[in-house]
């Protein structure tokens, strides 16, 4: 359908929004192997890394990690564990863009106010062809990315060149037929089984657990618990943010300058209203061939329709009754007001050729069938007024002052701060200052929040040293510490409740692969799984019919050690299956495999897909290989001080 029609709901929108900007890269960088192993470089104290020039900032590694806790619904606590991680993806997606460049690719000023207009951001940047003004542009920005409207425009340019080199990659993919059949066949492949489930709960009552047993565990991992419990602080602070910061104010001069430097994001561009009826044609076969009795029969029928708009029907009547087009013809065939580009070529061009409201076109003959149309508005190219978008503007100008005048303010406390003492300093300034409990270094503070950049500084600082500043979500804390409470071991007694459950957690769940491999044997030997699971005490269960696409109660995913079921065959007993909390034995009970028909009605679709997987490998080697690469030459380099032991995890696990 029309490009426009297919626009999500808001809600969709803003979610598809926000990940679009890095889904191309990231199904590259977290399988891309740790690369932190053996690199050399001696970045400066607030840099990550180096790439290729580029440096990598400690806050935009804290600012990814917090943006991956968000997305995947984690808690504050984890954004620590997450760094390594954001790390890694930092890295390697700008080893990508130096790589984009060096290739001689590029991103224009052009390319990106064109995919603002029209790409995936385009209905909530510019809803109906208008632009939502700098003000909600910087909270769009700010809200879902965390960051400025440049770094914002910066980080889009930087996709787009990543786009163009993994397009580069994947243009010659292609996979054979007999790859998309077996492919299709595995995933469609329906099996109906009985199964077998002995539960860890179930298990774990059977566990039993002295003080000795506990006193040998907690020898035998002693080294692992060596500093388990965190490095902890005291502080001192003072919060600086633009809610108390007093005497900003904001002149039409000011408001005039900003327009003045950013008159071309207030150039609207040529756009039109209308509406349309379609009538769908067919698409080809898997011949390739199109049925063109359908065709001449949609289009006598759009010519029908036409001819009766020509004689004074009403359009939004038989758009209603005879549009074939689902987004449109509730609302009467309107499409509301869009600009050149929203639509496919041939609709684009005749909309635009319309020049009276209420005038009709011809029949326009596109990919998807019939069209006819009629223009409701039209608006010329523009650049909106000054007075037009002034308080637009106004909130942005004061947003921007007020972080100016924290930023100042900061530094004025911090200097007083290190010749007077906080205390004098924030007074100077009726600031609050704030004293602390203990925290950690994965903690949140009262009146900050989960603040990276505020623990980075607190655990690099000795008690009573020198108050310094730290950037916090919300501005400026400028602290002090005042005590240190360094990592520690925890004795026997302090860590006995936490080796309890590590130890009949790792006895349940030995003593369940036990179980469920005796059931397995058993099972095979009796040639009856249901009379084996009433000895074992195991629930005996039966499964619908089920492809790999589906769950299973008790079983969860098809997939893992569950796929094996699909390769039983009929009446076969498997060996143990185990799941995240159970042991599973499944007997197959019936078998059906997908037609020589179902794999013809749907083989395009199993070819894509299939293409989709080689083409994701094919950028995760492209990308690994890649990084590997600048290692070797020098051109990545991270700071020896945020290298994790052993190299990083890309998955985080």
């Amino acid at each position: 359908m029309i490009k426009f029609l297919q626009t999500p709901t808001l809600t969709k929108k803003i979610v598809l929004g926000a990940i679009l900007v890095f889904v191309s890269v990231m199904m590259v960088i977290t399988l891309v192997p740790g690369i932190f192993d053996s690199l050399a470089g001696t970045p400066g104290q607030n840099v990550y890394a180096k790439v290729a020039g580029h440096e990598i900032s400690n806050q935009e590694v804290d600012q990814q990690a917090q943006q991956m806790a968000k997305s995947r619904g984690f808690p504050a606590e984890f954004v620590q564990f997450l760094r390594a991680q954001a790390g890694n993806q930092l890295v390697t997606r700008y080893a990508l863009v130096a790589e984009a460049e060096r290739m001689g690719l590029t991103a224009s000023d052009q390319e990106l106010s064109d995919y603002l207009h029209q790409g995936q951001f385009g209905a909530m940047l510019f809803p109906g062809g208008q632009f939502i003004g700098d003000d909600r542009y910087a909270g769009f920005t700010s809200d879902y990315f965390h960051m400025s409207i440049a770094q914002f425009e910066q980080m889009v340019k930087e996709q787009l060149l990543i786009d163009k080199l993994i397009g580069m990659v994947q243009g010659t993919i292609t996979v054979p037929e007999q790859q998309v059949k077996d492919n299709y066949l595995k995933e469609n492949r329906k099996v109906k089984f009985s199964y077998a489930v002995l539960s860890t709960d179930q298990i774990m009552k059977q566990v039993k657990v002295t003080d000795a047993e506990l006193k040998a565990y907690y020898d035998q991992h002693k080294q692992e618990l060596v500093n388990s419990i965190p490095a902890k602080r005291k502080a001192q602070y003072v919060v600086i943010s633009s809610s108390n910061v007093s005497g900003v104010t904001v002149s039409d001069d000011d408001l005039k300058n900003y327009y003045n430097q950013h008159i071309d994001q207030y150039k609207v561009p040529e756009r039109v209203h209308v509406r349309h009826i379609l009538i769908k044609t067919p698409t080809p076969g898997p011949d390739g061939k199109v049925d063109q009795k359908a065709v001449d029969a949609a289009k006598a029928k759009a010519e029908d329709i036409l001819k009766q708009l020509q004689n004074g029907a009403n359009f939004e009547e038989l758009a209603k009754k005879d549009s074939e087009d689902p987004g449109s013809a509730a609302k009467g065939g309107d499409l509301g007001w869009f600009q050149h580009g929203a639509m496919v070529p041939e609709f684009d061009k005749t909309a635009f050729g319309l020049q009276k409201e209420g005038q009709l076109s011809g029949l326009v003959k596109s990919n998807y069938g019939f069209h006819i149309i009629q223009l409701l508005g039209k608006q010329p190219a523009h650049t909106r007024s000054f007075e037009e978008v002034k308080s637009e503007i106004g909130p942005v100008v004061k947003q921007q002052k007020d972080a100016q005048a924290a930023s100042t303010l900061a530094t004025d406390v911090e200097v007083k701060a290190k010749v007077d003492g906080l205390a004098k300093a924030a007074a100077a300034h009726n600031l609050k200052v704030e004293t602390s409990d203990w925290f950690s270094n994965t903690g949140s503070l009262p009146g900050m929040g989960n603040a990276p950049e505020f623990m980075r500084v607190a655990f690099s600082m000795q008690p009573n040293s020198a108050p310094q500043v730290a950037q916090i979500p919300n501005g400026y804390a400028i602290l002090q510490v005042t005590a240190n409470k360094p990592a520690a071991t925890p004795t026997f007694e302090e860590a006995k409740d936490r080796l309890e459950k590590e130890f009949r957690t790792e006895q349940a769940n030995s003593l369940l692969d036990k179980k469920t491999q005796e059931l397995s044997e058993r099972a095979k030997a009796l040639h009856d799984l249901k009379k084996a699971a009433a000895e074992q005490g195991a629930q005996f269960k039966t499964s619908d019919l089920v492809t790999q696409k589906d769950q299973v109660p008790q079983i969860g995913a098809l997939s893992g050690q569950a796929a094996s079921i699909f390769s039983l065959s009929k009446d076969q007993i498997s060996g143990p299956i185990m799941t995240d909390q159970n042991g599973i034995v499944a007997q197959i009970l019936d078998q059906q495999e997908p037609s020589t028909e179902e794999f013809a009605k749907n083989k395009d679709a199993a070819r894509e897909k299939v293409l989709d997987q080689e083409r994701n490998q094919a950028v995760q080697l492209y990308a690994q290989n890649l990084v590997q690469n600048m290692e070797k030459n020098g051109k990545i380099r991270i700071s020896k001080s945020q290298q994790p032991l052993g190299g990083l995890n890309p998955q985080g696990q």
